[in-house]
């Protein structure tokens, strides 16, 4: 009686372990599921060794379920052994805490791993700015309202300023992509604002931008001229008129506005801000 008492345990032991092994991996594959949504065009050093790292937490989540188990199963074998000796009544005295009592422990545990190695991680600004502009490696963006506080070309006869909030993202532009700025001047003093306000600003320091990639010219039409020319990636413009005549020459565009306008054509995106459209505040 008692060899088939032990029996049962150990048969309610198992199917309890398969349920909570059924249910982790359901758990597993949920997160695994939301891991490879990205698309593999855009995996990165930290999504491969988040991959390759999945398969040390299904070993050692497993190896935790597994423990307590096994333990259990020595534990019943040895009062079995005990109960036999003592009688049928201390058998009965001395049974197994159902193995359901510990089952929401197991399984917090198990899922407890899970969460904390799958912890979102928040990607860097840089891996944004690839991502956003789609890997695109040649850009030219306008001064006046993006990269400057200033707003016309009036003002850069007193003043040009570089605005602190799209440094960040600009310097991490120059690192990844071939960048030309570009801007409408008055008269030869507005250029050298300019071209001092952004050494002033260490904009040149990062080696990806030289001054000789800053470009004038006396005319909003020199500026689309420039565009053209280059044939960029990317024109960034807060001019809705210059940002619709390129949209037909250039793959990408982005339209800087703190107004919500109509969308010029399929290629071009709209933010009230540089910084904003890389989600860097």
């Amino acid at each position: 009686m008692a060899s088939s008492g032990g029996s049962g345990e150990d048969d309610a032991s198992k199917l309890d372990l398969f349920h909570l092994i059924k249910r982790f991996g359901a758990y597993v594959t949920f997160k695994i599921g939301d891991l490879f949504s990205l698309s593999f065009n855009n995996l990165d050093i930290r999504t491969i060794g988040a991959v390759a790292g999945l398969a040390v937490a299904i070993v050692f989540t497993w190896r935790l379920l597994r423990s307590p188990n096994d333990a259990q199963g020595r534990q019943r074998k040895r009062q079995g052994a005990t109960s036999s000796n003592t009688g049928a009544g201390t058998h009965s005295n001395a049974s197994v805490v159902p193995s359901e009592a510990c089952l929401p422990s197991d399984e917090s545990r198990a899922q407890n791993v899970v969460d904390e190695f799958f912890q979102p991680v928040k990607p860097s600004l840089g891996q944004i700015v690839r991502q956003k502009l789609s890997e695109g490696r040649k850009v030219t963006c306008r001064l006046l309202g993006v990269i400057l506080e200033e707003s016309t070309p009036e003002e850069l006869q007193k003043q040009a300023t570089v605005r602190s909030s799209v440094l960040e993202v600009l310097l991490e532009v120059t690192k990844f992509c071939d960048l030309y700025l570009m801007e409408r001047v008055l008269d030869d003093e507005s250029e050298k604002r300019v071209l001092v306000a952004l050494e002033e600003a260490g904009v040149f320091t990062s080696g990806g931008l030289v001054k000789d990639k800053v470009l004038f010219s006396s005319t909003e039409n020199g500026r689309s001229s420039f565009v053209r020319q280059l044939e960029p990636d990317w024109h960034i413009d807060t001019n809705h008129e210059i940002v619709s005549q390129l949209a037909r020459f250039i793959k990408y565009q982005l339209h800087i506005s703190p107004y919500k306008t109509e969308r010029a054509a399929a290629n071009v995106f709209s933010a009230p801000s540089l910084e904003l459209f890389f989600g860097s505040v």
